[in-house]
Parts: structure tokens; sequence; C-alpha cells
């Protein structure tokens, strides 16, 4: 198994995330038709979760076949830049809907200080040689160096299964309209 190292372009980065998240219930539920996901995706990967890259919390795995992105605590992503990216994308009469489902995630997040893994996705071409699991226990080891939980939102029942053996346990769930559901999900350190 290749080691995980820094993902230092976040170019490859969020292309790898794009192929990724081709086919998650959620992103296509507000992002649908196939132009819409090509053009506003990669800006709402780079407003949600770039900050990871700066902050030297991105990681890879093979190249860049495998990218997790890491908030750390008190290091917020870029919640204006994602509504704006979001206003662009969605049209209005479906902003409703969208916007009612994507402001239910800040309910779940932990008060204390926690590592927020906004993103994580490996290239379709790669899958099922346990590069999510390499990526996550890499993160998981720096949050337990730190003392610190770990939170993310699962938005497919592959990923939360995939969270659950890595010690995630479910809070909730977001869901409204005819969204699919995402699951909120923590792991105290050590878990």
């Amino acid at each position: 198994m290749p080691d995980v190292t820094a993902a230092e372009d976040e170019a490859r980065a969020i292309a790898t995330l794009t192929v990724a998240f081709s086919a998650d219930p959620v992103t296509r539920w507000w992002l649908p038709g196939a132009h819409q996901y090509l053009t506003y995706w990669p800006q709402f990967v780079q407003a949600f979760a770039g900050p990871a890259v700066a902050n030297g919390t991105a990681d890879s795995i093979d190249d860049c076949a495998g990218v997790s992105l890491w908030l750390p605590p008190g290091a917020p992503a870029d919640e204006a830049a994602m509504g704006a990216v979001a206003l662009d994308a969605v049209p209005k009469e479906d902003q409703e809907k969208v916007f009612g489902v994507l402001a239910q995630t800040s309910a779940f997040h932990p008060d204390e200080p926690h590592w927020y893994l906004p993103m994580i996705g490996v290239d379709t071409s790669r899958r099922g040689r346990s590069y999510g699991s390499a990526l996550l226990r890499h993160g998981l080891d720096r949050c337990d160096r730190d003392g610190t939980a770990a939170y993310l939102e699962a938005s497919s029942e592959r990923s939360k299964s995939l969270y659950e053996r890595h010690g995630f346990a479910e809070i909730g769930v977001i869901q409204g309209f005819d969204s699919p559901p995402m699951w909120p999900m923590v792991r105290k350190p050590g878990g």
C-alpha cells in the first residue's frame, strides 16, 4: 500500500474529489445535471475544504488517487464562498430546499474543538484498494495525537459503513424535502 503524503497540488486533489463524488447521492441531488456538476462542484470543493491544502492537512495516496481534506480545530470552511457557489449553481426554484438541507449540517457540529473531515474520496478507477481506509487511519492518528474528536457527514450508506468501521458513531440524520439522507458522525479520540 502506498504511503499517505501531503496533497500539495490543490487542482489534482479537487479533480480526484470531482470524480469520486460524481455519483454521490447528496451531491447529485443538489447538482443533478452533468454540466451543472462539473461547473460548480470543483468551485464548491475549493470553498468547502480548500483551506486544508493551505493548512497542510490535505492528504493524498498513490499520487492523488485518493484524497482527504481535513480542517483542524478553528479552521472553518469558507461559508460565504460556499453560499455564493450554491446560489449560482442551484436554480431559484430549488434554492429553498437545497439551502434548507445544507443549513441543517451546522446544527450537528460538535461544540468542543474537533477535526472536521468535509471530504474524502478515491478515484473510481482505484476503488477497492483500501485507499479510503488508509486515508482515514492517517487522519484519525492525527486526531488521536491531538486528543481531539473527529466529525464528518456521511453522504451515502457505503461511506457511513466505512466510517463506522473506523469508530465513528451516527448522531442524527440530515434530510429534508426530497433529499437523500446524510448522517452526521463523531469519533472520540482513541475511538
